[in-house]
């Protein structure tokens, strides 16, 4: 399997992070979007023209969620995914809302405080980061109060509902993210970051 990412990307992280937890043999290739020859390689992998996308021979798989639940089916064993159907829908609940709301929410601070600058988009508008930081404080009240006498999100074991909503905070200083009063989410992380697929996608941004 060849898994096309960059290290900045989240979304593309949480993917590499799951494949290093399962310990699964992966070929990198990284796109870059700021790279002209870059982005028409990824417009023939992905009609969305978005990282990461996954090559398990000839088929493609993109959407980074749609991704980490199949490297999971790949995985004798594992504990990432439970077969047990209401344990699935709960990681599954946590998974889309991590991709449709929390994570949503810290990429337009991302955007407005880090990559806005650098992609030639001036300054970062008040208006956005107010909106960004009042979307971010609505779910971070939610998943902080779910984490209240929790280890992990979903059970007592790590899932993909961990990686899928911990991979965004890798922008967390950069992007100014007001997380300070949260600290549920803070230990949390904190246990989120002593994992090998942690450290092992770790950059500085």
């Amino acid at each position: 399997m060849r898994l096309y990412h960059h290290p900045i990307s989240s979304n593309a992280r949480r993917a590499l992070m799951t494949a290093i937890h399962l310990n699964l043999p992966i070929e990198l290739a990284a796109l870059s979007l700021m790279d002209e020859k870059d982005r028409k390689r990824l417009a023939t992998l992905n009609p969305n023209h978005k990282l990461p996308v996954l090559a398990d021979g000839d088929f493609m798989l993109w959407e980074s969620c749609a991704i980490m639940q199949y490297l999971a089916e790949q995985a004798p064993g594992q504990t990432v995914y439970p077969q047990a159907p209401r344990a699935r829908a709960d990681v599954n609940r946590w998974m889309f809302w991590g991709a449709q709301h929390f994570g949503a929410a810290v990429s337009v601070l991302a955007w407005e405080n880090v990559w806005k600058a650098f992609a030639g988009g001036g300054a970062a508008d008040p208006r956005e980061v107010a909106r960004g930081t009042r979307d971010l404080a609505r779910y971070c009240t939610v998943l902080d109060a779910h984490l209240a006498g929790r280890t992990w999100l979903v059970g007592d074991d790590l899932t993909l509902a961990d990686f899928t909503i911990a991979a965004p905070l890798m922008y967390r200083d950069k992007a100014q993210l007001p997380l300070a009063p949260y600290a549920n989410i803070a230990a949390w992380e904190a246990r989120m970051r002593q994992l090998p697929a942690w450290r092992e996608t770790e950059i500085r941004l």
